[in-house]
């Protein structure tokens, strides 16, 4: 019954908007990097694109994340319900889900690292990478803003 509303292979509704938000993401980034390289500070250039990329990996294995666990739910209903039964956690369940949670929090620490060597090798302005994450913020505005002036037909 409920495999009738999801399948994994097809699109969840919204999906549109995830892929607008990716494009904004590293767009804003490149915007800002073209911006500061007018000014002539490369420097603040590889920082604001660099941490636009970050902010972009971030949001991509959020999404996986989520996914996932979507996905492991629906599994297990769908299992459930075949046998007759009621949705129940069991064992199983619980272990796949302390997974993907220690998986999506593992991703900030991923994130810190990779501004740590950002800094530490590239040499840029710490302030320009965390501006850089910004972008994915500007990008689910703006992504938000779109689909609130402009609904899907």
């Amino acid at each position: 019954m409920i495999s009738r509303f999801f399948k994994s292979d097809s699109t969840i509704p919204g999906e549109h908007v995830v892929r607008r938000i990716q494009w904004l993401t590293v767009g804003f980034g490149l915007t800002s990097a073209a911006a500061a390289i007018a000014l002539h500070r490369f420097d603040w250039a590889k920082g604001l694109f660099s941490g636009a990329v970050l902010g972009w990996v971030n949001f991509r294995w959020l999404q996986g994340g989520i996914r996932g666990i979507f996905e492991t739910a629906l599994s297990q209903a769908n299992a459930s319900l075949e046998r007759g039964e009621t949705p129940a956690s069991g064992a199983n369940s619980v272990t796949s889900g302390m997974i993907r949670a220690f998986g999506m929090l593992f991703r900030y620490a991923l994130v810190a690292l990779g501004v740590y060597v950002i800094f530490i090798y590239l040499h840029v302005p710490l302030v320009s990478i965390g501006l850089g994450l910004c972008a994915l913020v500007a990008a689910i505005i703006t992504a938000s803003v779109w689909e609130a002036l402009r609904p899907p037909a």
